[in-house]
């Protein structure tokens, strides 16, 4: 039950960085990894034509997706495939979303999440500010799918800050959550591990969290520090900058143990007009 997460320092160059991203995942297989995440935006990230790239591969004539599709055939594994920028398939014209999707080990697309907030942020760093509802609609659903790790729930970087999307997810049977991300320096360096560690132990969930990290055009600095958080908040990986591949093994039954002493989804209450009462009785 080993699973993989990817660090990389992806260019505006499409090819190269999947050429990378495929020599990345070769090495995740050869180590055993079943499922194996890679970062926000690893193939296309600092390019300027979001909508040009999702409609041609919403069409089929792009060449990211079956890119993706061969690696996971080819080396057998679960794929999450980090972001793309990809409309609804059956809209190509429509806004492009932030997408990640999971791929199956037969090449197949077995679930979809649209990042649900956008980074409309004022950071104090060399860009200053950053807008991605400029580029992409937001997403609508939280999606959870069946691996062969366990079952997974996906997220996207910016919604590290929103913690009552990572418990729904739970909510829903999450036991791994998948965190493809692009911190900025500033961000990373005040809030990166402590929210990766707060979505695991709030959750009881494992943290795959992909990441960018280095320089990358504009100059623009990602943050990096790619890691794999266990249910109780232990780093069990973690890489500072450049390209990586960093595994780990989930602990099914260490996990349920930490589940049943410390059963925070059964004692979980909400509050309505100041009267405390039970999750399980609001529907």
């Amino acid at each position: 039950m080993t699973f993989a997460v990817i660090q990389m320092v992806s260019q505006p160059d499409i090819a190269a960085n999947l050429a990378a991203a495929r020599g990345l995942l070769e090495q995740a297989a050869e180590a055993g990894a079943r499922l194996v995440v890679l970062p926000e935006n690893f193939a296309s990230l600092g390019r300027r034509d979001a909508a040009a790239i999702g409609r041609s591969e919403a069409l089929g004539e792009g060449p990211i997706l079956p890119a993706l599709k061969q690696a996971a055939r080819d080396l057998n594994l679960w794929i999450v495939a980090g972001t793309l920028p990809l409309p609804p398939f059956d809209a190509p014209e429509a806004r492009p979303r932030a997408c990640s999707l999971l791929l199956a080990d037969s090449g197949e697309v077995v679930a979809r999440y649209d990042k649900l907030h956008l980074f409309d942020v004022d950071v104090s760093d060399n860009r200053a500010r950053y807008r991605e509802s400029d580029d992409y609609a937001h997403g609508q659903t939280i999606v959870v799918a069946d691996t062969p790790v366990g079952r997974l729930g996906l997220t996207v970087c910016y919604d590290l800050r929103f913690p009552e999307l990572y418990s729904r997810l739970r909510e829903q049977g999450a036991e791994l959550i998948s965190a493809p991300s692009a911190f900025t320096e500033v961000t990373g360096a005040a809030h990166w591990e402590v929210l990766i560690r707060a979505r695991a132990i709030e959750t009881q969930c494992y943290v795959l969290a992909a990441a960018q990290g280095g320089e990358h055009p504009g100059p623009r600095h990602t943050w990096g520090q790619a890691a794999i958080v266990d249910p109780w908040g232990r780093l069990l990986a973690e890489q500072a900058k450049g390209p990586a591949v960093l595994c780990a093994a989930r602990d099914a039954e260490e996990q349920a143990l930490i589940r049943a002493r410390m059963p925070v989804l059964a004692h979980r209450r909400l509050f309505t007009q100041g009267a405390p009462r039970p999750a399980a009785d609001v529907e």
